[in-house]
């Protein structure tokens, strides 16, 4: 059966098997061959498996997918970009699971997006925008605002001042994600928190990379600062 030809649970099926298989980049551009607006909906319904690599997977290949679907009909992949943002609004009646960090990931690999949706996905942690409540959910907007932050600073240099708060949270993920997002912001008004942060031991697991990491929120904090001190002396 040629891949035109592909039913949508053959295709499901196909996409799930390179998510699970190694090595990734491999299968990432076997995924990247399919059509590419029939692979949209098989990957968003992997953003909900229980399985991390399988989620993490489908937010990469999102990412490229989506990219490539830019180039070959932008409003296609706006009309995607805009059902990222719905699912992430409280009259869709769902979470949003892993759609701000699929937002960031396309817009880590393309320019235009992040250009058109950048201030949206950053809006999600400013209290006068569309701030998110839902910790978990938090924690998935973190990761894109810093996936977003670190593949195109420009997009997120007002972030600096939003983060504190997430910094200050008694959940470790956040603030080493917050910590993680700080350093391309620049954000000098950060370094003392950033400072008090980088002896705190506790553990979190990031996906960069294409890779899961382990962590503590001092050595991200320690990474932002450094990053920090450059920009600073570069300036």
């Amino acid at each position: 059966m040629s891949k035109d030809k592909l039913g949508g649970r053959q295709l499901k099926k196909k996409i799930l098997r390179h998510l699970q298989t190694e090595p990734f980049d491999k299968e990432l551009d076997e995924i990247c061959h399919l059509p590419l607006k029939q692979s949209v909906s098989p990957l968003f319904s992997f953003l909900c498996s229980t399985d991390e690599l399988v989620k993490w997977r489908a937010v990469t290949a999102l990412g490229k997918v989506v990219s490539a679907l830019a180039t070959a009909d932008l409003e296609a992949a706006r009309v995607v970009m805009r059902r990222f943002i719905w699912n992430l609004n409280d009259e869709s009646g769902g979470i949003g699971w892993g759609c701000p960090e699929s937002m960031a990931e396309v817009m880590a690999q393309n320019q235009r997006l992040a250009s058109e949706y950048g201030h949206i996905l950053v809006s999600y942690i400013q209290p006068e925008g569309n701030y998110l409540e839902h910790e978990v959910l938090q924690r998935g907007v973190l990761w894109g605002v810093g996936r977003l932050a670190h593949a195109r600073p420009r997009h997120a240099c007002n972030i600096g001042g939003y983060l504190l708060a997430y910094m200050e949270s008694g959940d470790p993920i956040l603030r080493g994600l917050a910590a993680w997002a700080a350093g391309p912001s620049g954000n000098t008004s950060l370094i003392p928190r950033l400072q008090e942060l980088a002896d705190d031991t506790s553990g979190l697991m990031l996906y960069r990379g294409e890779e899961f990491n382990d962590f503590t929120v001092g050595g991200l904090a320690r990474e932002a600062l450094a990053l920090i001190n450059k920009a600073s002396d570069n300036s």
